[in-house]
């Protein structure tokens, strides 16, 4: 039997949280966010969450799921995201 979680079905990925070892994590400015969700289309990760920040659509990732891999500021045709060195 391994140590390691096995993802036996689809979906079931949400059960473990696995942004514990970026080195780099995405904020966003809310202020210069269009919500377009281009950045929550291409998440490899599928951690990027819709939110209603004073009264209008944004969206922020989900730090316990993120890898900081950066494609959501890649994307961002605003560039409302920046990644910042992971401090924790």
């Amino acid at each position: 039997m391994s140590k390691y979680p096995v993802i036996k079905k689809v979906g079931n990925t949400r059960e473990y949280k696995t942004g514990s070892w970026k080195t780099m994590k995405p904020v966003v400015i809310s202020e210069k966010c269009i919500g377009c969700g281009k950045c929550w289309l291409f998440c490899p990760e599928n951690c990027i969450n819709e939110i209603i920040k004073n009264k209008k659509k944004i969206f922020e990732a989900d730090l316990d799921y993120c890898k900081g891999c950066g494609i959501c500021a890649e994307v961002c045709p605003v560039k409302a995201i920046i990644m910042k060195e992971d401090e924790e």
